[in-house]
């Protein structure tokens, strides 16, 4: 191989594996909160979870790898529990809160606005309150 050549290889690689090397750096670790109305051990807190994550898995979202979940669990109805974890999640500074019914809707928006909520099971969330329309995404002032 030629000076020239064997130069322009060397340069090459020079300018190229940087880049290479940046690629190959793990993404930002992205946060959900997790604001559950039901106890740990609920079957039906599990199934919804586990669905949740497998939903997660299928979009490219793997827990400890490109995502941290930070769960806290009270019993439905326990409101003042509810608040209490909703705090302790903004607290924690999360990408989103993933709060999945009526029961943890009311508390995480009463302890954030500036972290976006997610929810699923909201029978009326215009007339509780919880938006000002489903037209676009936008919270109650």
């Amino acid at each position: 191989m030629r000076r020239r050549e064997f130069m322009g290889l060397v340069g090459g690689a020079a300018i190229t594996w940087p880049l290479a090397a940046r690629t190959q750096q793990r993404e930002r670790m992205r946060r959900i909160g997790m604001l559950m109305a039901y106890n740990a051990n609920d079957p039906q807190g599990q199934i919804r979870n586990a669905a949740f994550l497998q939903g997660l898995q299928q979009l490219g979202w793997t827990v400890g790898q490109n995502v941290q979940m930070d769960y806290r669990w009270s019993a439905a109805g326990n409101l003042d529990d509810t608040r209490k974890y909703a705090a302790e999640l903004v607290a924690l500074a999360p990408d989103v809160i993933f709060a999945p019914g009526t029961a943890s809707l009311g508390p995480a928006l009463q302890a954030t606005r500036n972290i976006p909520i997610v929810f699923a099971i909201v029978p009326d969330p215009v007339g509780s309150g919880f938006v000002n329309s489903l037209a676009r995404r936008s919270r109650r002032k």
